[in-house]
């Protein structure tokens, strides 16, 4: 197909992109843009189209794509993290509040001791997780299923929070803290 061909049959396409472009971005300026903006990339590719394809499925897949490249980049820009409500409770909890090191010790005793009473079933897999295996490294050498594997962690979790309750910021009860630690 030559350049000029290619050319013309864009054209009488690109007629046919103005109302996806509008279903697309729900504004006309901006879907004038997402043609406009297709069929500059269009041209400028015109040597990766093959002869045979559909040349309409791709333009459409050209503006799709454009659409969500554009979208991805205004959401990643303007999406601000507001880190006031964190840093309003940051270090007001006093159970984490450590005034000497007796205190850390004390938690840190308790954390080991916790993890010390799970059975060596559910130790073995959720210390693994723990320094950073991954679900199928630690099937593979334990030679054990995969959704045993993550049974077997799930239940450590929920064993180690009951014996650590103590530490639960106050107010918070066990479904609630079993709801911010689930995968």
């Amino acid at each position: 197909m030559t350049s000029l061909e290619f050319t013309s049959q864009v054209q009488k396409i690109s007629l046919t992109l103005r109302p996806a472009a509008m279903n697309l971005t729900r504004d006309a300026d901006d879907a004038k843009d997402l043609v406009q903006e297709t069929l500059l990339k269009a041209l400028l590719n015109k040597d990766k189209f093959k002869a045979g394809t559909n040349l309409k499925a791709w333009l459409y897949t050209i503006m799709r794509n454009t659409f969500i490249n554009n979208y991805n980049k205004i959401t990643k820009r303007s999406s601000n993290i507001d880190s006031t409500e964190y840093f309003q409770y940051f270090n007001t909890d006093q159970n984490y509040i450590t005034h000497n090191g007796a205190t850390s010790d004390f938690v840190v005793r308790d954390i080991n001791e916790a993890i010390a009473g799970l059975g060596t079933d559910y130790r073995t897999p959720f210390m693994m997780y723990y320094i950073g295996y991954k679900y199928m490294e630690i099937a593979e050498k334990l030679q054990i299923p995969i959704g045993t594997v993550k049974n077997r962690i799930h239940i450590a979790r929920k064993e180690l929070k009951s014996a650590l309750q103590v530490y639960a910021p106050v107010g918070a009860s066990a479904a609630d803290a079993s709801e911010v630690v689930e995968d």
